[in-house]
Parts: structure tokens; sequence; C-alpha cells
């Protein structure tokens, strides 16, 4: 097929990396639905038409329709969601067996049912309640579902995302779906304003100021570049100003202003994409002119591209004899960073940042290139913004720096912000002077939090104290009981895969009890259990309250906690919720030796057996409105009991495998029909019985290791 042309210069010229971030998606996902459309896009920075988004955004639409419409007509046709047409079919599929073949489903409930804990999500449980914007990472961890599994599914759905991807609510609902969940939103939330909608359709507003970060390897100037930046903006301010690490700052050029952000590292970058906040316009990657790409160099590289941010390269430490600035182009060309002066579209500014070589040219490449991203927003609107981080001050108490998105954030503004409220009781810019208000891509530091909030976390402004508090502590709530039971799930799933490949054949336990005798009989007790060639381990043990140590321990190594005559500290038990970890207390060490053996139990593949109870001819089917279909029967041996399986055998072959509904003789409901009797058998969700079946019926017992 040949490839389609990229529009006519009439049409308003675009980049794919624009596209991604307006249909949330990463650059390459766009790059291959072009590709796949018949376009020829070489690049994120690859110019796209008008055409090539309506095909792109109608694409995502179809899409989106089909897969909605597939899963409403499995509904229609299995009653449920795919899992409940995969063990439907499962199901279907075991007439086939042979007589003496395991079945997974027992015959009846069992008179002391096993404790498993934590416990797997039920059908019925099987509902997720979101407090806002979630990535595919968190999604995963509230179903309890491994993050891979998640992401095949994006791929399946055509809108590929990577972990750290923030989802749209049409796709968290497809994803949670697919596996057998129901999404509702947190509520009380904060109120679907007019202003909200401005801000998800309106591309209106007035031109802000670009929000740059710095990156690069270490030791390469991106530290000098940044002093010097602040320097130089302090410099130009009144006499007496005094420059205070909030995290963030604006300098001055040209009369217009540019926010850097002073990340510690490209992690940083990275969680806060994770938690969907995506506050950078442009990045600044400082390469040294005398040493070139190394690791770091690459990382931010990959960084900056999976956000889909366009990358202005500086060419730092030309001061230095040794400078080599081709050799740092060509190096770069490799990582698909082609040079202007190449023919590529990537800029880069030979500078000194020790001297000050060229850094007003880097400035104005930066609001080139602000220009052309042609970067606005609402000012007239309750605030919104992010936070880049936070701390506790000895005198101001939680305060953040919050990068303003949206919006205009004034003093004695209250706001709800992640899982944490406040009312904005001062504001103080980079120079540490006291500011009214904060207006879009200003950073500020705020102070009036309840509790400290995380970076990346959204900060929007309510209408009262109340509104802020309810949502808070709702969404609080919300997200402790969602990643605890998630994470619950998880975690026994990890644990049985290991131990289905035999790569796992002991469970790791963490022991804290309040005496050193005590710690050493449980430990000598607990090594002599032993189920099925599974047995437990005491990765750790102690004496003492449980700490956060011990959380992140079990954390790293899926553990269980157990505390014999003490408790967490308060830092353990909040971050123990947070991660979703259970930490069992005992005060008698036959519970706590208990609870080991059913943990260990819990893991282990059940076992069955199969209890023969008797055969049993069918005389005459019955077919009964509203009831079904009813055999008559005549037990030839053995014994019939309501709750028992049934093989019903046709011409000597198996053409179901099914449970007993109902056991009457005489319209009477028994519970035990014998040898020589009569009596009426229903069959659960089967009706195609003919007379002269045979069913042989028996029982399934689980083997209790």
């Amino acid at each position: 097929m040949s490839k389609k042309k990229q529009g006519s210069g009439e049409e308003k010229i675009r980049k794919v990396s624009d596209l991604a971030r307006e249909v949330k998606l990463s650059p390459r996902a766009v790059m291959d639905m072009l590709k796949g459309m018949g376009y020829s896009v070489r690049s994120a920075q690859s110019a796209v038409t008008e055409e090539m988004i309506r095909e792109v955004k109608e694409k995502l639409q179809t899409l989106k329709q089909e897969e909605r419409k597939s899963l409403e007509r499995r509904k229609q046709i299995w009653g449920g969601p795919e899992e409940t047409r995969k063990k439907e079919e499962a199901r279907r599929q075991e007439p086939a067996r042979r007589p003496g073949k395991k079945e997974r489903k027992p015959a009846r409930a069992r008179t002391k049912p096993r404790k498993k804990e934590p416990t797997v999500p039920t059908e019925e449980e099987k509902k997720l309640i979101l407090p806002g914007p979630v990535t595919v990472g968190e999604l995963a961890r509230m179903m309890g579902i491994p993050p891979a599994q998640v992401v095949m599914k994006t791929m399946e759905l055509g809108v590929p995302a990577t972990i750290n991807q923030t989802l749209d609510e049409d796709l968290i609902s497809l994803l949670a779906e697919s596996f057998g969940y129901t999404v509702e939103t947190a509520g009380p939330k904060a109120p679907e304003k007019k202003e909200e909608i401005q801000r998800s359709t309106s591309r209106s507003g007035e031109p802000r100021p670009p929000v740059v970060t710095v990156m690069g390897h270490v030791d390469h100037g991106k530290t000098t570049l940044l002093d010097y930046l602040r320097h130089t903006s302090v410099v130009k301010q009144e006499a007496g100003g005094i420059t205070q690490h909030i995290g963030a700052y604006q300098v001055e050029h040209q009369g217009q202003k540019i926010t850097f952000i002073d990340t510690p590292g490209h992690e940083a970058f990275t969680a806060m994409r994770a938690r969907g906040a995506q506050v950078t316009d442009l990045v600044v990657l400082v390469v040294a002119a005398n040493e070139g790409v190394k690791p770091q160099t690459v990382e931010a590289i990959n960084h900056a591209k999976a956000a889909g941010v366009p990358i202005l390269v500086a060419i730092n430490k030309m001061d230095l004899e040794d400078a080599n600035p081709d050799r740092v182009r060509r190096e770069l060309s490799e990582h698909g960073l082609i040079p202007e002066d190449w023919g590529g579209d990537t800029m880069m500014v030979e500078i000194s940042a020790k001297t000050g070589q060229n850094v007003e040219l880097l400035l104005d490449g930066i609001l080139l290139k602000a220009e052309e991203l042609n970067l606005r927003a609402e000012a007239d609107l309750p605030a919104r913004g992010v936070v880049l981080e936070a701390r506790l001050d000895r005198g101001k108490g939680p305060v953040a720096t919050v990068l303003i998105q949206e919006g205009t954030l004034h003093v004695r503004d209250n706001f709800v912000c992640g899982t944490t409220y406040g009312r904005v009781r001062g504001m103080y810019d980079d120079l540490g002077r006291s500011v009214k208000e904060a207006t879009p891509s200003q950073p500020v530091l705020v102070q009036g939090f309840e509790e400290l909030p995380h970076t990346g976390d959204r900060l929007e402004v309510v209408s009262s104290d109340r509104e802020a508090r309810e949502i808070a502590e709702h969404r609080k709530e919300v997200l402790r009981e969602q990643l605890m039971h998630g994470e619950s799930a998880l975690r026994i799933h990890r644990i049985q895969e290991l131990i289905q490949k035999g790569e796992l054949k002991e469970i790791p336990f963490i022991l804290k009890a309040d005496a050193l005798g005590s710690v050493e009989a449980i430990a000598d007790a607990i090594s002599k259990i032993e189920i099925r060639d599974i047995r437990p381990i005491l990765i750790h043990r102690d004496v003492g309250q449980v700490t956060e140590a011990d959380v992140e321990l079990a954390d790293a190594s899926h553990a269980h906690i157990i505390a014999f005559h003490t408790r967490p500290n308060a830092k353990a038990r909040r971050l123990a919720e947070q991660k979703g970890i259970e930490i069992k207390m005992f005060r008698v060490i036959y519970e706590l030796l208990k609870y080991v053996e059913d943990t260990i139990r819990s893991y282990v593949e059940p076992e069955y057996r199969e209890v023969s109870l008797g055969m049993v001819e069918v005389r005459k089917v019955f077919k009964i409105p509203r009831v079904g279909t009813v055999a008559g029967c005549y037990v030839r041996e053995g014994v019939v009991r309501p709750g028992a399986l049934v093989r019903v055998l046709r011409d000597g072959e198996i053409v179901h495998t099914g449970e007993i509904a109902s056991l009457k003789r005489f319209q009477e409901d028994v519970n035990e029909v014998k040898a020589g009797l009569e009596c009426g058998i229903r069959l659960k969700k089967y009706d195609r019985i003919k007379e002269g079946d045979l069913f042989e019926v028996f029982l399934r017992e689980e083997i209790t290791p």
C-alpha cells in the first residue's frame, strides 16, 4: 500500500508528541497507529496534520466502541464478564474427561471450611471505587492482578499503555470489565462545576510560561546551570532578595518568564508521571562536551521520550580545552536526537554554565520552542496544581511546592490535595517573599496542609473547608481499602505462581516477640511445620515492636508478619496499611502456630479424591413449568444425596457432569434415597436428560494436607 502524504501546507502542523499527550497514549503507540494507517512518521517530533489527528481519534473511538459492544454481548450470552465465560467453557468440557480425572469443584461444602488469609476477592466483591485518576500500575494493584496482564490487555484493546501511564475513565472501565470488575467513582467528590467542564474542553486562555526540567548525567553541569540561572534571577531582583529553595523557580528573559523545576533525579521525574502529574513542557538535556553521552544521559533521553516531551540539548563545558561538541552530536544522533544543523529537529546549544557563555541563547531556544507549543491556560478559574515536593518545616508545619497548572490560587482558599486537605495560610515564591496569589505555571511554597502530601498529588480548590475534609477522608479510606484488598490478592497470586513453578518451597515470615525466650521457642516450633514439601522460614526474628523496617522487608520479600505479645508502632501501622500488608498479633502460641499452618495450606493447591455413592437409572422425564426438567429415577445400587456430583452416561459415553440441585420422594425433599427406591432428581443447569440415561453419583472430598 502506498504511503499517504502528510497534508498540505495550509493545515496546522503539530507534532506526534502533541497528539500523544492529547489522546493520553505514548508517542510510540501513536506512531505505530499512524504507520498502520499508511503515514510516514519517523519520530515523536514528526509533524502531523489535522487529517492524521482526526483519523487517530476516530480509530481510538471505534476501538473503544467495539470493545464495549463485545463486553455487552458476552454479558448477554454468559451472564457475566470474560472470566465467567472461561469458567462456563471449562465446565462444558468436563464430560470429555475420564472418570478418574481430578475435578476442581467439591461436591458439597466442608463442615469446617479452611480459612484463607488474606482472601481473594469474590465475584460479588469485584467492585472498584476510584478515588481519582489512576495509572496502569495502580489499577493493577487495586484489582490484585499482575501489572503485565493489564498492560497486555491495553494492547489487545488497541491503545497500548505503559505501567506508569494515567488512564482515562473510558479505558479504566473497559479494563476493569475485562477482568470482571465494575467501576464507581469515589464520592463525595469535588463537584462537577462549570469551571471543570471548561478545563477539559476549552483550548482558549492566556499564554503561560513554559515549565522546563533540566536533566543529564551526574557532574555534567546540571546543577551549575541551575545555579547560574537562579543567581542571575536574584541579581535582577531588588537588593535584599534571598533565594529560598522551594524545588522550582522562575527566571525572566526578554520580558517573558520561564519556570524551571529542580528535581533530585530522573526517578523523581518518572515518579511524578506515574501519578499522572505530567507537568513538564520541555526537557533541557545537559551533556558535557568533554565526556559525551553517559548512562544517565541515555536514561534521561528515555524518560523524556516516554513522556512525549520535546528535548533541547545544552552541550556544556565549552570553556574546557578538551571540549568536543561534534562527538556529543554524533553520540546523541545514535539515540534518535538529530541536530538541527544536520537536518534533524533537535536544537543543540553550546554553552558554558560556569562562564555564562550562550546561556541566553539557550533561553531564547526555550522561548522559541514554547511559542511553537502554544502553551495556554485559564487564569480566572479555581486553581488546580500539582505537588512537586513536600517537607515538614519547623516553623510552618507541612509545606509543599505546588506548581499551578490552571486557575489562580489565593490565600485563604480551601483545597483538597490527594488524600489530605487544608487552607492556604501563606504562599511564598523562590525568593522567600510572601505572595497573595499564584497564576498558571507559577511555583509557590504553600503553607496550610493538614498532613504532608505526596509528590505528584493534585491540588484542587473547593468551596469550603467541610467539603475539602470530606473528600480527603473519603479518598483516604477508599484508597486504603482498595490497595490492601488488591495487594493481598496479588501477594497470594505471586506466591502461588512460584509454588506451581517449583521455584518456591518456603513461605517467608517475620517474627517479633516481647522476649528472647519467646522468639526462640516460637522459631523452634515453626521450623517443625511442613505441608506437602512447603515449609515456613523466618527471614527475620527479633525482640520489640514491629517497625517500619520490618514492613519494608515484608513488602520486598512477600513475607507475613507475626507479632507475639507485642504490637506495631504508629509509623509501621500506617506503612503496612499503605502497602496492604497484614500484621497478625497473638497472645497464645498455639493460635500463632495454627495461623502459620493455615497460611501455608492456603498456598497449597487442594487435592481431591473421588468417593462413589451409587448408580441411578432414569425411567421417566418430566418437564415442569418454572422448575425445569425432573428425572424420575430408580436407584439401582448405593445411595443418592442432594449436592452430590453426577456423571450422565448415555450409550456408554459421558454427556454431562454436574451437581444434583434437588432430590425428592413423593414431592418431599429428602436427604438420602437408598437402593431399590424411586426418586425425582433435578440437575443444576442441565435439562437435556433422556429416558434410559444412567446417573453415576459420587462425591469429591478434599484431602487435608
